[in-house]
């Protein structure tokens, strides 16, 4: 197939550019050119405009992606409305489907655990037509951003927003993947640093807010992730759908600490701490009740989709990648032992 991945270079849009590369697929990327990466020579590269994001499609690049006549477009960065329309608008015509990367946070429940609406919890395990989200634009600041905020663009996101105009276009049909917390890898939200760098620093104790330790989000290890975007993007039947991707069993808070510590030899303790006694520093400041468990059947029924390690050598490749490729920049403040030392010894 001839499929044209826009924003592969980092991360996850790399790692499934790399995994639709090893099946053989014909490639093209769509980029800006601000990430060097190593991707095969076959792969064609088309430039996007520097100074704006990839959202935007120049004429010159849509002249680049009609002469290559992607079968596929997986499109890895649509986070607002006018990015879909404009993906859409510059899109149909060319290519034969699209397949959009979205977020388990359209959830009504992903809502409830960030403060936002209220009632009662809703059912669990989330399927694809569980509810979502009542309140729109769940970055939204008050008062908005200014307009040279680099940030600005989180006042418009909304992946509900995005799914309603790619699922809308018969023009281009399209398919939808809802992604869970990836982790593994190349993560630069660096998912499981904070407890890694106390183990390596040799702490004598995590400490955990006991209801936030109790608490289950939906993870995915990148290279299974990258395994769904390809069968996604491949599978014929995948098109007019919606898919839950998601490791077959979700850990608490609490396990997955435990599994990182065990796996990096921590002789350490793990303390939990009555709700809501952390200092503010420590805690995740989210709505613990509501857990985010999605059930992932329908992808592993219709187009096969499987882990192909077990969680523990996942990890295992996590906690070496984390060490070797520590965050460029860490804030003090998050590693406040002082503060920990004092709070565990009145306690």
């Amino acid at each position: 197939m001839r499929i044209l991945v826009i924003g592969g270079t980092r991360f996850i849009g790399l790692a499934a550019v790399r995994r639709l590369s090893e099946q053989g697929h014909t490639l093209a990327v769509y980029h800006r050119g601000q990430t060097e990466v190593d991707l095969p020579s076959s792969i064609q590269h088309i430039q996007a405009d520097s100074t704006q994001t990839t959202a935007h499609f120049t004429s010159e690049a849509v002249a680049a992606i009609r002469s290559f006549a992607p079968d596929v477009v997986v499109h890895m960065i649509l986070f607002t409305e006018e990015d879909a329309q404009r993906a859409i608008e510059n899109l149909k015509g060319i290519a034969g489907r699209m397949v959009a990367i979205s977020s388990q946070d359209v959830y009504r429940a992903f809502g409830r655990v960030n403060g936002l609406g209220s009632g009662p919890l809703d059912p669990l395990p989330l399927t694809e037509d569980s509810p979502l989200r009542e309140q729109l634009y769940p970055h939204r600041a008050d008062p908005p951003r200014a307009d040279d905020s680099p940030d600005k663009w989180q006042d418009q996101y909304d992946k509900i927003l995005v799914e309603r105009v790619v699922m809308g276009e018969p023009e281009l049909p399209g398919t939808v993947l809802r992604l869970p917390a990836v982790y593994g890898p190349g993560d630069y939200q660096h998912r499981h640093f904070s407890f890694l760098k106390r183990i390596d620093d040799q702490r004598p104790f995590i400490l955990l807010d006991e209801a936030e330790a109790r608490w289950r989000w939906a993870h995915g290890y990148i290279d299974d992730v990258a395994s769904a975007i390809a069968l996604a993007a491949t599978n014929e039947r995948a098109s007019g759908r919606i898919y839950n991707v998601a490791e077959a069993a979700t850990l608490s808070l609490e396990q997955r600490v435990r599994l990182v510590t065990r796996l990096a030899g921590w002789q350490g303790r793990i303390i939990l701490v009555p709700p809501g006694r952390l200092p503010e520093a420590l805690k995740w400041n989210i709505h613990p009740e509501q857990d985010i468990i999605v059930d992932s059947t329908r992808i592993r029924e219709e187009l096969g989709y499987q882990e192909a390690l077990p969680i523990g050598e996942a990890m295992q490749r996590t906690i070496a990648w984390e060490r070797a490729n520590p965050p460029a920049k860490i804030d003090p403040q998050d590693f406040n032992y002082s503060l920990e030392d004092t709070f565990v010894a009145e306690i």
